[in-house]
């Protein structure tokens, strides 16, 4: 049965009624919501068919729904460790941040002076890190641990070979994660590099070796800093990469202290749920060394306008993939709320809180230890922080997992043995449940004994002697009062969506639903281990298979890998997948690819990383790809064309008319498509990636599928193919996923962040088909009414045949560079209480607009009364009002304390600068905490750690 239209989830999710749509018709000139999408969407891609997708489900069918799928989960008590490990979130930082949109609804902080409360989050994150792994230098996260140490293994290659030194040889010494191992073999295969697997007491680096890799401890849980092999290491001049367990280096040396340049690692265990593998925010920390190579974003520490403290992203690691196919990485989202938890995590607990935590680990192992050896159970580590090992023949692993299964807990079991991780989470309960299911092993009836003290099975040179957290901002907000204050105030300082619209062109940012987020964090589905048996996840794997299936349909595609854990991830496994194909045919030379040179950074950013080699095609004065250039690319690369990249609609926000004909021709000549999904929101049910003939697609489902951005991530970067390269989609060492030819894992965990996935299946199950299509209607709706708002007043730079835009447009602000930057517009806007739109991209003095679907139509007006005030501000520098070094834009931001302060002197009144408009003073007024952010200084002055805090003060 229909859900009826007034419980529907696509009432609540779009933004406008029919009244509403019919005002904004009458603007735009048509006479239908119909006409407008026909004079949009070229017929010759168009689909008539009606996507197969389940009627919709009120919210409150839903909710029992997955309250259902979750009852299918088994939360078992873990030992699994590998990674992954129980935590527990401080309850005010799951309330005030993890569950709250004024958090996970904020974009990636590139407009400092309304980002400061999370850059500061993630100031202590960098802080948090570099204390504890003992290196100076720490980025505001990666995606997982695996694809840090492939980062590692990257910047060490490409900074080695600067040097025009010829190495390709990167060595993993000793026991290390399975996924990691599978991830770097995946990341080096195509850049030519051999990863060499090498025990300890075999270790023996080569001529061509360039770089190293361990764990510490190890991923059987044995602690060792491997001495003699840092030290050939470094008579060798290599390298040195340690994959850490962070919360154990607040009790054992840090690597940074006995020779590391590169730790990384997860943030797992500082109060981020496992969520059956992510959504977890990786750390990367190294010397100073590596400080313009370090990949992922840096928060840095700069001064605004004024000189007060302010912070921003730091130029040089802003984003990789402006250097395009010369990148040594195509990292484009971060992991940014979970590293915001993490670092609150520390804020709360503090050093000797850490410090508790890391010993009650430890001793819990200690404990057990002591057990096992009373039951006669050989354990192998001498040297152990949480985990144990033993070694038994297979035939008794099956009676151990069957009796552990039985008393609902999980043990790793592998090849090698069995692992036995402890964790926080671990109770004495969970100890004595433990202690009987050996004991029903053994037949025997030992017990635990908790009231011995336990002499330290750590020497002192394994123990950490150094101090970490010793900022103020650790030491000050131990009780709830206090901390729950602390983030409330960082908060303020954020614009997010629960203020604005943020209309940022390619980003998508539209409704992130209660309902959607709601399951995310119960523990049928927040508590359960990435390696968890399944027969434990049927409800997991459930909702996984039929969200692969509607992500099929939508996209006219015939499989689906969820592992890629972002949109940039998503472009590299597709761009895999590819070269997998073409080498199964022994077409080892097709290795170039095409790509626009109006795409995404991350497009040649990643194509590079995948083994190809880029050939930029041109663009034409309407913004489309220039055919005839294509042509002769096509034409001369034909003999080993391996793909084309494209972006449809286009970067530009046109759906082009030949994008048929472009497959064609690169089918013709043995390429295959690669589709960028970024702009997959004009195209759901009214066209798809299969249908205008492109092989493989990825979709930011934190874009086109509701999942949040979280301040910079996390993000999901799906991909879905025909059948020519399903075979070939990503497996995993310890789950059935991916094609029977498929390429190694792209990502630690099997399905990547699979908890998030639960936000696009909501998503799609609330909307239904229908709703599905009629969002995509009126994010085109909502784009051509700001379209035809502004178009009198702002050039609109490209448009499809029939003068309309698609989801998005580009507003072209180069006639006034003479009198204001895109930059000053963009500043400016923040007086009115709006975000920017995406600036400068991908045309120079521009501003990419996207409303999205879920904008209210008092709300698009508001948009545009602001931008068409800004542009009357302009004409009042133009007649002289105003001077061009003195005035409302190019003085902007303003924040509350410049209006209020005694010595006003500006040439325009204080009311003209906070009040330009009336519904400033009736809607909510929203003040930047700083004015412009000096980001040159910062970049001549980088400094990535939390200052002293006289400067906060300042």
């Amino acid at each position: 049965m229909t859900t009826n239209f007034f419980e529907s989830f696509s009432r609540r999710h779009i933004g406008i009624n029919d009244n509403e749509r019919n005002q904004m018709l009458e603007v735009i000139g048509v006479n239908s919501l119909d006409q407008l999408i026909d004079e949009t969407v070229p017929e010759q891609i168009r689909t008539r068919q009606a996507l197969n997708i389940p009627e919709p489900l009120s919210e409150f069918e839903y909710l029992k729904l997955i309250n259902e799928y979750g009852s299918m989960n088994k939360v078992y008590t873990s030992y699994i460790g590998q990674g992954y490990y129980g935590t527990i979130t401080p309850s005010p930082i799951l309330r005030n941040i993890f569950e709250n949109p004024g958090w996970y609804t904020q974009y990636t902080p590139y407009q400092a002076e309304i980002a400061q409360g999370r850059l500061e989050a993630l100031l202590n994150f960098q802080t948090m890190v570099s204390d504890l792994s003992g290196l100076p230098i720490a980025n505001a996260s990666l995606l997982d641990e695996g694809t840090a140490a492939s980062e590692a293994m990257l910047m060490f290659y490409s900074m080695k070979n600067k040097r025009k030194i010829e190495k390709d040889e990167f060595i993993v010494v000793g026991p290390i994660f399975e996924q990691t191992m599978d991830v770097l073999v995946a990341r080096a295969e195509p850049m030519g590099i051999k990863v060499i697997h090498q025990q300890e007491d075999s270790f023996l680096p080569g001529e061509r070796t360039f770089g190293i890799l361990f764990q510490y401890p190890d991923a059987q849980g044995r602690i060792n800093k491997n001495e003699k092999i840092v030290k050939i290491a470094k008579e060798n001049d290599l390298f040195i990469a340690v994959a850490a367990d962070l919360l154990a280096l607040s009790l054992i040396t840090p690597p940074g202290e006995w020779g590391a340049d590169v730790v990384v690692g997860n943030t797992q265990r500082f109060g981020v749920p496992m969520g059956f593998g992510g959504p977890h925010a990786a750390f990367f920390a190294c010397t100073d060394y590596f400080k313009r190579n370090i990949p992922g974003r840096i928060i840095g520490v700069s001064v605004d306008t004024d000189n007060n403290f302010a912070l921003r992203m730091a130029l040089q690691t802003r984003e990789q993939h402006i250097k395009r196919e010369k990148a040594t990485s195509n990292i484009c989202t971060a992991q940014a709320l979970l590293a915001i938890i993490a670092s609150m995590y520390s804020v709360y607990h503090g050093p000797e809180g850490i410090k508790r935590i890391s010993q009650s680990v430890h001793e819990k192992a200690k404990i057990f230890n002591s057990f096992l050896s009373n039951l006669g159970i050989s354990q192998v580590n001498d040297l152990f922080f949480d985990t144990l090992w033993i070694n038994i023949p297979r035939e008794e692993r099956t009676t151990l997992k069957e009796i552990a299964e039985k008393r609902n807990a999980n043990l790793f079991f592998s090849e090698n043995g069995v692992g036995i991780s402890f964790s926080e989470s671990i109770t004495k309960a969970d100890l004595i449940e433990l202690a009987a299911i050996f004991n029903e092993w053994k037949g025997k009836n030992e017990s635990l004994d908790f009231a011995k003290i336990y002499n330290s099975i750590l020497p002192d040179s394994l123990l950490r002697q150094t101090s970490y957290l010793q900022h103020e901002v650790f030491n000050s907000f131990h009780t709830e009062s206090e901390l729950m204050r602390y983030i409330r105030r960082l908060e303020n300082k954020d614009l997010s969506l629960v203020h604005s619209m943020i209309s940022l062109g390619s980003c998508t940012m539209k409704l992130n639903a209660a309902t959607e987020l709601i399951p995310v964090t119960h523990p049928s589905f927040s508590q359960i281990h990435p390696f968890a048996p399944k027969e434990q996840v049927r409800g997991y794997l459930q909702m996984i298979t039929e969200l692969e299936q509607y992500l099929n349909e939508i996209t006219g595609f015939t499989a689906t890998s969820l592992q890629p854990n972002s949109g940039a991830q998503g472009e590299y496994t597709g761009l895999l997948a590819i070269r997998a194909y073409h080498l199964d045919r022994g077409n080892n030379n097709r290795t170039i690819a095409l790509i626009p040179a109006s795409a995404h950074g991350t497009n040649p950013a990643s194509a590079v990383m995948a083994g190809f080699s880029v050939v930029v095609v041109g663009t034409s004065d309407n913004g489309n790809i220039d055919l005839e250039d294509l042509k002769n690319k096509v034409t001369e690369h034909k003999d080993n064309l391996g793909a084309l990249m494209v972006t449809y609609p286009s970067t530009h926000g046109v759906f082009e008319a030949e994008i048929k004909e472009i497959c064609q021709l690169i089918h013709d000549n043995g390429g295959l498509v690669y589709m960028d999904g970024a702009n997959m929101n004009a195209q759901v049910g009214l066209t798809s990636p299969g249908a205008i003939g492109a092989d493989v697609c990825h979709l930011n489902l934190h874009k086109t599928f509701a999942i949040p951005h979280g301040g910079g991530g996390p993000g999901m970067g799906p991909i879905c193919v025909n059948e020519k390269l399903a075979p070939y989609l990503p497996k995993h060492t310890y789950y059935e996923t991916g094609g029977e030819k498929g390429i190694k894992a792209v990502s630690s965990a099997p399905y990547g962040s699979a908890s998030i996935l639960l936000i696009s299946y909501a998503y799609i199950r609330m909307l239904g088909a229908e709703g599905l299509v009629e969002s995509t209607r009126v994010a085109i709706l909502n784009a051509n009414y700001i379209k035809a708002r502004l178009e009198e007043k702002y050039p609109i730079l490209y448009t499809g045949e029939k003068g309309r835009a698609a989801h998005e447009m580009i507003i072209d602000l180069r006639p006034f560079k003479d009198l204001c930057s895109a930059e000053d517009l963009a500043k400016r806007l923040m007086d009115y209480g709006f975000h920017a739109p995406t600036l400068s991209f991908p045309v120079a003095g521009t501003l990419m607009i996207e409303p999205t679907e879920s904008e209210s139509k008092s709300e698009l007006d508001r948009f545009c009364d602001a931008m068409l005030s800004i542009r009357e501000e302009i004409d009042e520098i133009a007649r002289g009002e105003y001077p061009e070094d003195n005035n409302v834009l190019v003085n902007a931001p303003h924040t509350a304390l410049l209006v209020m302060d005694d010595n006003w002197s500006k040439p325009y009144s204080r009311h003209k600068a906070a009040y330009p408009l009336p519904y400033l003073k009736s809607y909510f007024k929203f003040w930047p905490s700083v004015r412009r952010v000096n980001s040159a200084y910062g970049d001549r002055n980088l400094v990535c750690t939390c200052p002293p805090m006289e400067m906060y003060m300042e």
